[in-house]
């Protein structure tokens, strides 16, 4: 979790108050008081979402507006990704990289067509507004959307669900949005997430964000989802978490990102390179020369390997850290991501954790640990 200064108030979302009639136990996260669980606990809270549908209050995260005639060449110069070409009504995942090439955070862009639609996680939001104001030029108009909510409704039921409230959805696919209507809310929908289930992120007006919620967990297929079970299910689906996973010390490379990094941003695209960092990115990309890597990790024994965990060879030297960690409740086992040096980051390869002096096996596998269950159409 992500500690707050003692002297900063924690803030709250617009759903705090339901949050607290729901049962939540309410934590601190990225300086909001967030609900970790509810009465239903974790583990089942985690196989319910995959099983059904839950919904997520995740209005902690930053919403942005950029408009203007340049508004996406403008921040096309600070990710590897082609915004420029973006579609209207579809999203993408992007990277803001600095001048070492590390990630500064991961976000998702989308084109309303008008505007782009930025959200950027609730640990950076300060940071990327800065940044953003200080490189974006006078052309592009930056809005940050300080009074809507956000809500993420995920699982095989949750097209069922929203449908019901607005039929438009059911033709969506992975990765569209738009704005559109439900039981008569005007709201900013996608259908994506962040729990590798099929599923919507709502924004929302605040001031409409609990009777949305209300109606959208009346429906008998859907319960609250605290971030305990968020963690668990972005992890099963082989997803990365800003601070824990990626951080501004780690390349795009290391992190095992490259399908992030558009094709036109390459060497050999006419839009090649022109974002921070840009030379070294490229220059791994083409030289394969990297000292470690993001892998999964599956448990060879029953006990969960936490994010902090020292990694070993059978020699016993030290060849990397583990970032998240997991019992794995639809894997049926534990489940990590780590960083390791390259020669230890092929599949089926064997390596040590040391949990409390102990030297527990586990072996290198590909991500996800679970399939993703994204709809792309029929």
């Amino acid at each position: 979790m992500t500690s707050t200064p003692t002297n900063q108030p924690l803030l709250k979302t617009p759903l705090y108050d339901l949050h607290l009639a729901s049962g939540g136990k309410m934590v601190p996260f990225a300086g909001y008081e967030m609900p970790v669980q509810y009465p239903m606990g974790v583990k089942k809270e985690h196989l319910h979402t995959r099983e059904a549908a839950g919904l997520f209050d995740v209005s902690h995260m930053g919403q942005l507006i950029l408009s203007g005639a340049d508004a996406a060449a403008a921040l096309e110069s600070l990710v590897p990704v082609d915004i420029i070409d973006l579609p209207a009504g579809k999203q993408r995942y992007a990277l803001f990289t600095n001048e070492q090439g590390g990630i500064m955070d991961d976000l998702m862009v989308a084109n309303l067509g008008d505007q782009l639609f930025v959200v950027v996680n609730a640990a950076c939001k300060q940071q990327d507004i800065a940044h953003l104001q200080h490189h974006l030029p006078d052309s592009v108009q930056l809005e940050v959307l300080d009074e809507r909510a956000l809500l993420a409704l995920q699982g095989p039921k949750a097209a069922v669900v929203l449908a019901q409230l607005a039929p438009e959805v059911a033709t969506m696919c992975f990765m569209d949005i738009q704005r559109l209507a439900i039981d008569g809310i005007e709201c900013i929908v996608s259908r994506s997430g962040y729990t590798g289930e099929d599923g919507f992120e709502i924004s929302v007006p605040a001031e409409q964000a609990v009777a949305l919620a209300e109606k959208l967990t009346a429906f008998g297929e859907v319960e609250w989802i605290g971030l305990g079970a968020r963690d668990s299910l972005r992890l099963e689906c082989g997803l990365c978490l800003y601070g824990h996973d990626l951080d501004e010390t780690t390349t795009p490379v290391e992190a095992s990102l490259l399908w992030a990094i558009s094709k036109v941003r390459r060497r050999d695209g006419e839009r090649a390179g022109g974002f921070p960092g840009a030379d070294i990115i490229l220059s791994q990309i083409e030289t394969k020369s990297v000292s470690r890597k993001r892998v999964g990790l599956v448990g060879l024994s029953k006990a969960p390997v936490r994010e902090g965990t020292e990694l070993f060879d059978a020699e016993g030297h030290s060849i990397g850290v583990v970032t998240s960690g997991t019992s794995g409740p639809t894997a049926g086992k534990p489940v990590s991501m780590a960083y390791v040096h390259t020669a230890f980051a092929a599949p089926e390869t064997e390596v040590y954790a040391d949990v409390r002096g102990k030297k527990l096996p586990m072996l290198v596998t590909k991500l996800p640990f679970v399939p993703q269950n994204y709809y792309r159409g029929e």
